[in-house]
């Protein structure tokens, strides 16, 4: 089976280090996200940590409907800030159906 082109977007951030993982590892950091991706079977309290970067770096928040610590190939990390503009639009813009843009409200 083919790899989605958001799981590939996803490898070059890791391999370009453009990406941070896990809600503490984002609250360190001050500026530079360009957007926020949660897996969409994270608990609610992981919604409102995501909710809260998405106000402070003032980005996009998308969610994943697959399993999303084998996209990160990390354990329990249910949070994810790509810090790389290029690639961030190529993931925004990508029309994968495993990731949706998050609206407020819908939830």
């Amino acid at each position: 089976m083919a790899q989605s082109k958001v799981r590939s977007y996803i490898g070059f951030c890791i391999k370009a280090r453009k990406i941070t993982l896990g809600a503490n590892a984002i609250g360190t950091l001050y500026s530079g996200v360009y957007l926020l991706i949660l897996d969409k079977k994270a608990a609610k309290n992981s919604l409102r940590f995501a909710l809260k970067y998405k106000r402070r770096f003032a980005c996009p928040l998308m969610l994943c409907n697959e399993n999303f610590e084998d996209v990160v190939v990390k354990k329990d990390c249910k949070l994810a800030a790509i810090r790389d503009k290029n690639l961030a639009d190529a993931i925004l813009n990508s029309g994968d159906n495993n990731y949706e843009l998050y609206t407020e409200g819908g939830d």
